[in-house]
């Protein structure tokens, strides 16, 4: 079979929940449903398995380990900078997300998890990586 016959997209709507039961994340609040390519590599295996075979009107939920979904926290993402690195009006506290310039142009988000005296400590992991999620998805269509 080639990767063309396979190659399709699923457009759902997605509730991604945390172990405790919130929602992180949900594609109906803000009207814009998720649209997700099977066949592309883009997707882990696991979570490609659960969502090729789904059809429009499906619903269906699953749980994933982070190393299926955004990866696992890595240490060296968590960067110390000194408080002058930022501009002198900007709110520095926990959980705000900066944004940093990367390779060719593109941006980097960066959460900060703490602040003392002028150190600065910044996330770059992505702020769902090293968790376990639970997906609900409800097809919309399928192209």
């Amino acid at each position: 079979m080639s990767e063309q016959q396979l190659a399709r997209s699923i457009v759902c709507h997605m509730n991604i929940i945390l172990e405790d039961g919130s929602t992180a994340e949900s594609t109906k609040a803000s009207g814009k449903p998720a649209r997700f390519n099977v066949g592309d590599e883009s997707l882990s295996p696991a979570f490609e398995s659960e969502i090729s075979s789904l059809n429009k009107g499906d619903k269906h939920s699953f749980t994933l380990d982070a190393i299926d979904t955004f990866g696992e926290s890595n240490p060296d993402a968590v960067h110390h900078m000194d408080r002058s690195k930022f501009p002198a009006d900007m709110a520095l506290e926990p959980g705000v997300i900066v944004s940093f310039g990367g390779p060719g142009g593109s941006e980097i988000p960066g959460m900060i998890r703490e602040v003392a005296g002028d150190s600065v400590t910044i996330d770059l992991n992505h702020p769902l990586a090293g968790q376990k999620l639970t997906f609900e998805l409800e097809v919309v269509e399928v192209l």
